[in-house]
């Protein structure tokens, strides 16, 4: 296939990614630790901060309002996608 746009902003491997629907916003996750919010037709990112360890999984809530990820500091979070404020941080894996 053809690259038809390529977003930087990780220092580390890119782990997992998820979509909107209408394609608008990409989220990821990464083995810096952190989880990025992409603008699709700007290419604008912001990388969200909280994780110690990598973040192996990205997954969008079914209203788009939200981003569960999870990491190898054994935590699940859930953020907000607008405002990457933390929502909540579930712990307990050992």
């Amino acid at each position: 296939g053809v690259e038809l746009k390529c977003f930087r902003g990780h220092t580390d491997s890119v782990q997992s990614v998820d979509i909107t629907l209408d394609g608008s916003i990409i989220v990821s996750g990464s083995h810096d630790g952190t989880v990025g919010v992409w603008n699709v037709a700007s290419g604008e990112c912001r990388l969200i901060e909280g994780h110690i360890d990598w973040v192996i999984a990205v997954r969008l809530s079914a209203n788009e309002k939200r981003i569960f990820s999870s990491s190898w500091d054994k935590t699940v979070k859930m953020w907000d996608v607008n405002t990457g404020e933390l929502v909540r941080s579930f712990e307990g894996h050992s």
